[in-house]
């Protein structure tokens, strides 16, 4: 592509020579990739904490990052075991010391015996993973190991990069997607790969769960798009934090069977259940159980991640996806696409193999592990009870239960004319919002707009995952400034 003439004549005013690569020039798509969780507010955050270190005096002394689910960012300490067997499995010298229990040793020797040269700095020869990790699952081994494909983490676009047709028509994709939803999904689906997204709102009465017939309006007004039909589901939700039943996976299963869809379930938070009577199923296990024609013929894959649930190890970027009836041609084409990455982080697959793999009850470790796993899922319940509760006595902010996951989506009320000073500056209600609440207070959060919602609604995204002191306080802070601001625009 030639340089713009605006281009040109720029760099002949300052004596340079013209870039070869500029914004007119570079694929047009990834100028409009946008993920709000890292987007212009935590660019704002990030120069506020500057700021702060200069000593430069704002209303609050610490900014506080409620914009994303890094666990451990947030105090969350790791798992023992799970560090312990990484530990030896980067530095084996240590498996001679008398610190380690012997099953931490046994399964880092056994990992480490899979691993070429018997060095997790060593490729991991096959780029779906290392071949004993696919194979084991919580113990057992799977039927078909060729089917799971061990990841960086579970934002891998090589099953999407599948499923989204490329015709010669202008949009070339149909991708019927939960709104809200994760930006990330959002992101990948409407603008990397090229496709038409189009919106299945979650039904609020329902505690944000999936309305089929919703979902079927999306598919009848996509269905003129020459390409596949994608269909995306999270349990538990990102970023609402319901919990869907098993009825209600049922239905999307016959949904996407009758509609031609392909499935993608999107599952890192299946350990991140806290309501009383929800519990996570699995889109494969109720997929299997429901038998003929679904068990063997509609198509799904499915994404599991080290990053979140009692685990909170991000930055390790372990994760998998599991295909279910993938044509097999079709299946070879991704692997081709996972063999130009080499391979995911081994050290990341290792943590994946003792996640999927725990301490069994009889082991040294099972006993330690199982307290340390129970203490942080019950502090999560317990955050997550104490953010519904207290947005829910704040007038003009409203919460549905967190029932899982790690977040919240409070739905608030914006006077008319805050509203309209937001379109004056050429910004989303709800991001002027979060803006102000982050200059006066110092919170940062992620504007709904940011996830999709209804028109006329305004939300925004927090996690739960500050200390329970320190949730407490910022949940109250938050709601004080919602009241004044309120006020201030009325």
């Amino acid at each position: 592509m030639a340089l713009s003439t605006g281009d040109q004549s720029q760099a002949v005013r300052n004596g340079l020579r013209a870039k070869v690569l500029t914004l007119h020039s570079m694929n047009p798509r990834v100028r409009q990739v946008e993920y709000a969780v890292r987007g212009p507010i935590v660019q704002r955050a990030l120069e506020l904490e500057q700021e702060l270190c200069q000593g430069v005096k704002k209303p609050f002394t610490e900014v506080i990052r409620a914009n994303i689910g890094d666990a451990q960012a947030m105090g969350q300490r790791p798992i023992t075991f799970l560090r312990q067997v990484l530990a030896l499995c980067v530095n084996p010298d240590l498996l001679t010391s008398p610190s380690f229990p012997d099953d931490a040793k046994k399964r880092a020797e056994r990992i480490l015996q899979a691993c070429g040269g018997h060095s997790l700095g060593a490729y991991s020869g096959q780029p779906s993973g290392i071949q004993l990790i696919r194979e084991e699952r919580g113990g057992r081994y799977i039927e078909r190991p060729n089917n799971v494909f061990l990841s960086t983490g579970a934002s891998t676009p090589s099953v999407v990069g599948l499923l989204v047709g490329w015709a010669r028509a202008t949009r070339h994709g149909v991708a019927p997607s939960p709104s809200p939803s994760t930006t990330l999904t959002r992101g990948t689906l409407g603008r990397r790969w090229r496709s038409l997204q189009v919106d299945y709102y979650l039904a609020r009465e329902r505690l944000l769960g999936l309305d089929v017939s919703e979902a079927s309006r999306c598919a009848v007004q996509g269905a003129w798009a020459l390409a596949t039909f994608v269909a995306v589901c999270h349990q538990p939700g990102n970023p609402t934090g319901q919990v869907q039943t098993r009825e209600c996976i049922e239905a999307v299963i016959r949904f996407a069977f009758e509609e031609r869809l392909f499935l993608l379930a999107d599952e890192v938070y299946q350990d991140n259940v806290y309501a009383a009577g929800s519990q996570f199923h699995s889109f494969k296990k109720v997929l299997m159980e429901m038998g003929p024609p679904y068990a063997g013929q509609q198509e799904l894959a499915s994404f599991h991640s080290t990053s979140k649930g009692y685990m909170g190890e991000c930055g390790f970027r372990g994760g998998y996806v599991e295909v279910v009836n993938m044509d097999a041609a079709v299946q070879q084409q991704m692997l081709k696409l996972m063999s130009v990455r080499l391979c995911p982080p081994v050290p990341g697959q290792a943590l994946l193999d003792l996640v999927v793999s725990p301490p069994a009850p009889t082991d040294p470790s099972f006993a330690q592990f199982q307290a340390e796993r129970q203490a942080v899922l019950a502090e999560l319940a317990a955050k997550a009870k104490l953010t519904e509760q207290v947005f829910n006595k704040a007038p003009g902010i409203s919460c549905n239960p967190v029932q899982g996951a790690m977040y919240s989506f409070p739905r608030v009320q914006l006077p008319p004319r805050a509203v309209e000073r937001a379109q004056e500056l050429g910004l989303a209600p709800d991001m002027f919002f979060c803006l102000r609440l982050l200059e006066e207070t110092g919170i940062c959060v992620v504007p709904g707009s940011g996830f999709g919602q209804r028109e006329g609604t305004y939300h925004f995204r927090m996690t739960i995952l500050p200390p329970l002191e320190k949730l407490r306080l910022l949940l109250e802070k938050l709601s004080r400034f919602h009241a004044k601001f309120t006020l201030e625009y009325s």
